[in-house]
């Protein structure tokens, strides 16, 4: 059997995907992720988890120095976004762009591969951090814990995401990766609602499912399917749809 089909976890995957999720130094994982595929995107939400704990710690230390709520969030997205690279910030601006920019799929998917940012782009990412400074600034006030359950859930969802829906392209890192099976989605899936049960996030569960669900049905109909930048703003999206839905209980 190769190690395409096999779908077990092995310690390996956890490397993969925090080299393809974040910006932590790690040595290059590309042999590992040519071998193994997609049967390492069940690991997807431990690395939320590690990105949610260096967001909460610099957090905590905000609500020490008596930053107001505000400047704490701002933090806290800033962390996020170094941690990652901001590469989910960018393919929520590529997917906003595209789908909205072009009037064919492959004008779409045209646009989208595009390095330039359209007004589409600036306008959701600035709509997007700024609601997620401000809910992150106010959710801190209560408990750290949800945001590391946030930060795990929204980047669980994108699995089923890869798993649901063809790729637009023939190239690209989510082509390459390939589709995972039904067995690496459900463990994606039960780590990324564990993780938000137990850190008090579990009003971001349905709220993070629904906005995946929203942008994999919007992606499929209009450019057949998903990309990395489809990934990108599943993640984001779900991520902001998480924080209004645990900000509104509060």
């Amino acid at each position: 059997m190769s190690n395409h089909d096999n779908w077990i976890p092995e310690w390996s995957d956890l490397k993969i995907a925090i080299s393809l999720l974040s910006r932590i130094p790690l040595r290059n994982e590309t042999q590992h992720l040519i071998s193994r595929g997609p049967n390492h995107l069940w690991a997807f939400p431990i690395v939320g988890i590690l990105i949610g704990f260096i967001c909460c710690c610099l957090g905590w230390i905000g609500l020490l120095l008596q930053l107001n709520s505000f400047a704490i969030g701002f933090v806290i997205v800033t962390a996020a976004a170094i941690t990652t690279g901001a590469m989910h910030y960018d393919g929520l601006a590529d997917t906003l762009d595209g789908l909205w920019g072009g009037w064919s799929a492959p004008q779409r998917l045209e646009i989208m591969k595009d390095s330039h940012i359209g007004v589409y782009g600036v306008i959701g990412l600035v709509i997007s951090t700024g609601l997620q400074a401000a809910l992150y600034g106010q959710i801190i006030q209560q408990s750290i814990w949800p945001i590391i359950g946030i930060m795990t859930i929204s980047r669980a969802v994108m699995v089923p995401v890869m798993g649901f829906l063809e790729n637009s392209r023939s190239s690209g890192l989510s082509s390459q990766v390939g589709k995972p099976k039904l067995q690496t989605i459900i463990l994606a899936m039960t780590l990324g609602i564990t993780i938000a049960l137990l850190t008090g996030a579990w009003a971001a569960i349905g709220g993070a499912i629904l906005a995946a669900w929203a942008v994999g049905k919007i992606a499929k109909n209009k450019i057949g399917g998903q990309t990395g930048d489809i990934l990108g703003a599943t993640q984001q999206l779900s991520e902001v749809t998480a924080l209004i839905c645990i900000a509104a209980l509060l």
